[in-house]
């Protein structure tokens, strides 16, 4: 097991200084040590991975230093373009050094959506011909970084489960906002009609759904769980709403998801779905993979909402002003967006859903071939 101290001291003594990506579970405890130790604008916690690796780009061109590009194994595919088009060594030829969490790793437990990118994590790298190491002495980081500059391309370090020694992060994200995110959602899903389905999005927020319903015993027909491709509950959600005029469609949907692909809300504003209604659970926080910070709550949601073309958007952040834009839905046209500003935390025992995505997919499926609306 690495110390996170040890290794970002290996990092800053190889000449990078600059850190950035999306934060993952693997890589929590190296992740909370650079936010609690990096200077401020050295360490940006950026959209998406393809934003972070532009980021990087950036830096070394203004610096002649290679940066750090932190990401889980599922987001390599934001990056495909950006390593390829523009840090590859036959176009521009950018150093950077990317630290890649390898979820579903072979042989290594883990949830259903990981398993089939764990599975070629490798083999994408070797693809990519990004030379790569799978990190197990703090003394691999130096000559991955200095292969990284004599090549002037990208070079990777996989991290597994486990690698790094425990570290929590000190200067965590707070808020006051009164009501838990599941307190929230329950508030939503009680208001609901029995037609109305849900697309919800990664995270502990599916998680939450799911088990509200398995309390309520209603079964999970009406939601999609978009346990994966993080960013894109909105767009899943449009593509219901089109076909299905006649049922009102919900998008559950969180800050860092919403923040990493914004640009998906002109195009549900572009199509004006009247029975689209995206639902914001903004917490300011990565919560799901360690609690980072996200620009959530600088982000003024609602208004590029509004300047996209959405018909209404709403805001709130206590019950009763939930349960009154709640109301306002009721005869409200959409595209609408409903922003509901939370509280971080989530129950010690939350679960994970027992169903299979397949099983998920046939039974939201079947209830949207379902007559009775």
């Amino acid at each position: 097991m690495i110390e996170v101290k040890e290794a970002y001291e290996a990092l800053i003594q190889s000449g990078i200084d600059m850190f950035t990506g999306v934060p993952d579970s693997l890589l929590k405890n190296i992740c909370a040590y650079i936010t609690d130790t990096a200077p401020r604008h050295k360490h940006i916690i950026a959209a998406n991975e393809g934003n972070a690796v532009g980021i990087a780009a950036g830096h070394y061109l203004a610096t002649a230093k290679p940066a750090l590009v932190y990401m889980q194994n599922s987001g390599l595919g934001n990056t495909v373009n950006p390593l390829l088009s523009l840090a590859d060594e036959k176009v521009y030829s950018i150093p950077m050094v990317l630290m890649i969490g390898w979820r579903g790793e072979p042989g290594v437990h883990d949830e259903p959506q990981h398993v089939k990118q764990g599975e070629v994590t490798l083999s994408l790298l070797d693809a990519m011909q990004i030379p790569y190491i799978v990190l197990e002495d703090v003394s691999q980081i130096a000559p991955q970084v200095q292969l990284a500059l004599e090549r002037k391309s990208p070079t990777a370090i996989v991290i597994r489960k486990g690698t790094f020694g425990k570290y929590q992060l000190q200067h965590k994200m707070v808020n006051d906002y009164p009501l838990t995110r599941e307190e929230a959602m329950k508030l939503v899903v009680d208001r609901l009609r029995d037609t109305d389905v849900i697309v919800s999005t990664t995270g502990k927020l599916s998680r939450e759904l799911f088990e509200y319903r398995e309390a309520r015993q209603q079964g999970h027909g009406h939601d999609f769980l978009t346990v994966g491709s993080m960013g894109h509950s909105s767009s899943i959600a449009l593509g219901i709403a089109l076909e299905q005029p006649q049922r009102r469609v919900f998008c559950f949907d969180g800050d860092g998801a919403f923040i990493m692909h914004t640009g998906a809300l002109a195009i549900v504003a572009s199509m004006q779905p009247s029975n689209f209604y995206h639902i914001l659970f903004n917490n300011g926080a990565h919560e799901s993979v360690g609690g980072q910070p996200t620009v959530g709550f600088g982000l003024r949601a609602t208004e590029i909402a509004k300047a996209s073309g959405y018909r209404k958007v709403l805001k709130a952040t206590t019950a009763e002003e939930m349960a009154a834009a709640l109301e306002t839905l009721e005869t409200a046209a959409g595209p609408v967006l409903l922003e509901l500003r939370v509280g971080i935390g989530s129950r010690d025992d939350l679960g994970r859903p027992t169903t299979t995505p397949i099983e998920n997919k046939e039974a939201f499926m079947e209830e949207l071939r379902n007559d009775k609306q």
